[in-house]
Parts: structure tokens; C-alpha cells; sequence
């Protein structure tokens, strides 16, 4: 039994996935402009790679194509998305190099286009419910991957989408904690809106690289180096929790379709001895 591709998409520090085999590159064209992905194979279960900032970190956050990236996934044929956000952290409880599954989101940005349904297509304006905007199901896998990964997540979290790409002032963060916020980030949204309204499950991993402006002791501005350096010794730990998870699904997969083969099997058998 063959399963859907599983889309990957990642942006700060995660411009490849090493682990893809037999890999292809190609643009997508949708309506929405064109999308640039890798295809191939990771442990014999098909995945198409997104990197949102293109090559060389090449785009900032306010202006990645977030609707032709959500279209060509589904497009490709993706029923699944598994993303990667690089955050820091309004929560003084959080720590660079923490991981957290999130599963809530507060909408900051200003100036990005936010959905497909503006109006302009065949179905006109529609309003889609956001309740549960990471998919139970799938949340729970990468939960299940870090535990046996050995890199565990922290169920829960409130993602703070802020425009960018500056970073955020205290009182912004300040802000922002108090409407709930746990991780602050730039392209959180509308990437997780627009993959609920294309039909897509769609769950996060956020890595924390760096505390908030004004949060706890740090008053030395947030750098890109300071980033740079916890992604180099924690972007192996994101990359265990990922593989442990496709690795799973390969599992189930061979399970299925040997299960399957038998079940063909005695079918086969049966029919014989009815003739």
C-alpha cells in the first residue's frame, strides 16, 4: 500500500534534508506562483522538502509565497505536513534547544496575504474553523517520535506569528505572553491557515533558539550568530525526532502491505478450493 507523500517543510538553518534519496528538484506552478521542492525517498516512504526561504536563505519571512508553497504540496498529492519553526521564547521556562509540538496560534503579522478564499476563485469567500489548527492525530506522532527519539517535546504551545524580519520589541513580547504566547516566530502564519483551508493535516515542531527581547536576565540583543549556534548543536536533535517518525510510518507501511500479500494470498486459496 502506497502512501500519499508526506510534506516537510523547514526554514531557518534547514535548507536540506540529507536523508532524501533518489531526490528530485522541481517548481511547482500553481495559481498562487511557483513553488521550489525536492522529491525523493526516506526510508522507502515518499517526501517532497520545502525549504521556505529558498536556497541560501534567500527570502524573508514576510515575503515567502506561503500560498503557492501550501498549494503545490497539495497538488503533489500531500495529506500530511510536518513543519519546522525556529522560535524564541516569550516563556521564561524555555530554554534554547527545546522542542515543543505546538497547538495554538496568535496572529501578529500585518501585511501577508492570509487565505485562499479572498474572494477571486469559483468558491468565492469561505470561512474555515481553526479550533484545532494542528491535527490531533498527527501531533501525536511527533510527540510518540521525540519520546522514542530521545529528544522529548513539550505538549503544547502558543506560537506568536510576528511579521518580521526584525525582531520583536519587549513590549510586543510582553504582549504577546500575556495573550497566551509561548514561542515567538515569523512564518508560523499564515502557513498553518492556509494548509487547514487546502484540506491539509498539518502539526509543528518549534526549536527554540534564543529568549524573546526581555525575557529573563539576557540584555544583550538577540544576533544571528547566537541563532546560528544553537541550531548547529540542536538542528541534529529536530532531524532525529523527523527520521524516527518517517521511520514509523515505513514500518506501518510494510505491516499493511505484507497483511495485504497475505490476505491476497488466501483469497487466492480460497477461490481454488471453491473450484
Amino acid at each position: 500500500m502506497t502512501r500519499p507523500p508526506l510534506a516537510i517543510v523547514a526554514g531557518t538553518g534547514f535548507y536540506d534534508l540529507e536523508a532524501l534519496e533518489d531526490r528530485v528538484e522541481e517548481t511547482v506552478d500553481t495559481r498562487w506562483g511557483p513553488a521550489r521542492v525536492t522529491r525523493g525517498h526516506w526510508h522507502g516512504l515518499p517526501v517532497v522538502f520545502l525549504t521556505r526561504h529558498g536556497p541560501g536563505h534567500t527570502v524573508p519571512p514576510h515575503l515567502v509565497n506561503y500560498r503557492a508553497n501550501i498549494r503545490a504540496l497539495a497538488d503533489l498529492g500531500c495529506e500530511d505536513v510536518v513543519a519546522v519553526n525556529v522560535t524564541g521564547s516569550i516563556d521564561p521556562e524555555l530554554v534554547p534547544g527545546d522542542l515543543l509540538c505546538l497547538d495554538d496560534f496568535l496572529d501578529l503579522t500585518r501585511q501577508r496575504p492570509l487565505t485562499f478564499f479572498d474572494g477571486s476563485g469559483p468558491e468565492g469567500v469561505v470561512h474555515v474553523d481553526v479550533g484545532r489548527p494542528y491535527h490531533p492525530e498527527l501531533r501525536r506522532e511527533l510527540l510518540e517520535a521525540g519520546a522514542a527519539a530521545g529528544h522529548p517535546l513539550r505538549d503544547g504551545g502558543v506560537y506568536a506569528a510576528f511579521e518580521g524580519p526584525r525582531f520583536e520589541t519587549a513590549a510586543e513580547i510582553r504582549l504577546a505572553r500575556l495573550a497566551g504566547g509561548d514561542v515567538a516566530g515569523m512564518t508560523g502564519v499564515p502557513e498553518v491557515v492556509l494548509a487547514r483551508e487546502a484540506g491539509l493535516r498539518y502539526a509543528a515542531v518549534a526549536l527554540v533558539v534564543n529568549p524573546c527581547t526581555g525575557v529573563g536576565d539576557a540584555d544583550e540583543p538577540i544576533t544571528m550568530a547566537e541563532i546560528d549556534a544553537v541550531l548547529a548543536r540542536s538542528r541534529d536533535a529536530v532531524l532525529a525526532v523527523l527520521d524516527e517518525l518517517v521511520h514509523t510510518r515505513a514500518t506501518f507501511a510494510d505491516s499493511d502491505a505484507d497483511d495485504a500479500d497475505d490476505t491476497d494470498a488466501s483469497d487466492d486459496t480460497d477461490g481454488e478450493d471453491a473450484g
